[in-house]
């Protein structure tokens, strides 16, 4: 009885949550009860990627609000993306290892970078953080060996653990007085 009670409740879990590819390689995950899509994982290789501010599931369409966990990761050959404005945060790992990717915006309806968001973004030399994120969360631009300045908006309160550790390039930064803390290591090989 008990494990015919968990197989029910599994099968309504997984009724909820549709997984499917698009054939530019772009994996979603569709909630059909919040009606909204979370890019899971590319899987093409593009060196240009547009992600689509809603995608269509049999007839009914689905916003994307947020890019998973290393969605993006070890994609060396990615070089741009462009962020929908449906988009609001940005998961542990999302462009980790994508050694080509050379500058991104990040739209203002973003209020969350997962931690190790950009780690090891070698060839990344700009990045706009906008107003609506209120923290860098651990080693979000670690080892961005080509960052060579970013402005922090006054939205942000802190900059945690090995934030900007291994930016190496880094000859400008502008902290505003927002922020509160300051994580250990933050930039710590920065010279």
């Amino acid at each position: 009885m008990l494990i015919s009670l968990l197989t029910a409740m599994s099968m309504v879990a997984k009724a909820d949550y549709i997984e499917f590819k698009t054939k530019d390689g772009l994996c979603y995950g569709i909630d059909t009860d919040a009606k909204c899509a979370t890019l899971s994982k590319y899987e093409g290789a593009a060196t240009k990627v547009v992600i689509p501010k809603s995608v269509v599931y049999k007839g009914v369409a689905y916003d994307v609000t947020s890019l998973d966990d290393n969605c993006f990761a070890d994609c060396s050959s990615l070089i741009s993306v462009s962020i929908p404005s449906s988009v609001t945060s940005l998961g542990i790992g999302c462009f980790m290892c994508c050694s080509s990717l050379t500058s991104i915006t990040i739209p203002s309806s973003v209020t969350s970078l997962g931690a190790g968001c950009f780690w090891d973004c070698s060839s990344l030399t700009s990045v706009t953080i906008p107003s609506s994120v209120t923290s860098l969360k651990d080693e979000c631009f670690n080892g961005c060996s080509s960052l060579a300045s970013i402005t922090i908006p006054s939205s942000i309160t802190s900059l945690d653990e090995g934030c900007f550790y291994g930016c190496s390039s880094l000859t400008s930064i502008t902290i505003p007085s927002s922020v509160t803390s300051i994580g250990r290591g933050c930039f710590a090989d920065c010279i």
